[in-house]
């Protein structure tokens, strides 16, 4: 193709329509209600976007600043430094707890092996995924920003879009593979409670829920004389 009809795609894209396939791809972004796109798609499951930090059901965090987090990141984007806890004023319940935190999203891939790795369960994945930032500086996101508010939902920052449900299901496949992303454990709930959630089920649709569920038919059928002899 030549430079003219290099042009003439652009063209035809710039005003909506591709005379090729007579349909539009892309849909329109526009602003609905309250200034927010009304045509986004679904978002999957499994989603990976904005991280959280997450606090126990009593409040307290469930960083412990062990620094596991930054040593598994492949994309070297997560910077922890942690402190003892204040014998009379703990932030964590245990020795010690995360006093630096920060995750470069400049960086961050969305792998979730920062969520594999943590042993308290501290971080998990959310599906907000629209960063629009104005400047670098905001793109560092400190602990700050990340640890969840005292009624435990996440932080909104003004240049995020946050959507009904983008707290919800946060990293669903490490919670459908508890603990540490072993498949044996599908469907377990294996997870601590987390402020303003509780115990958070698997993802649905596992093996074992399944599994269960036959159970229960298959009984259901032989308490009302289904079965054959």
């Amino acid at each position: 193709m030549g430079y003219l009809g290099g042009f003439a795609v652009t063209i035809r894209k710039f005003f909506g329509h591709d005379t090729d396939s007579g349909r539009v791809v892309t849909k329109a972004y526009r602003a609905g209600q309250g200034g927010k796109s009304d045509e986004k798609r679904t978002k999957a499951l499994r989603l990976h976007g904005r991280h959280v930090l997450n606090r126990y059901e009593d409040g307290m965090e469930k960083c412990i600043g062990c620094e596991l987090c930054a040593g598994v990141c492949p994309a070297r984007c997560i910077y922890v430094r942690g402190a003892d806890n204040d014998p009379d004023d703990p932030t964590s319940p245990g020795e010690r707890f995360g006093f630096v935190y920060e995750i470069n999203y400049l960086r961050c891939i969305h792998c979730d092996l920062c969520v594999e790795a943590c042993p308290t369960e501290a971080i998990t994945e959310s599906k907000l995924f629209e960063f629009s930032f104005t400047n670098r500086d905001d793109a560092i996101y400190t602990k700050a920003e990340l640890v969840v508010d005292d009624d435990g939902m996440p932080k909104k920052l003004p240049w995020e879009d946050w959507r009904e449900g983008d707290d919800l299901n946060t990293s669903a496949w490490m919670r459908a593979t508890a603990p540490a992303g072993d498949a044996d454990f599908e469907g377990i709930v294996a997870w601590a409670g987390e402020l303003g959630y509780g115990v958070r089920a698997p993802e649905g649709g596992q093996p074992a829920e399944r599994a269960a569920a036959e159970a229960r038919a298959h009984d259901h059928t032989d308490d009302h004389g289904g079965g054959h002899h």
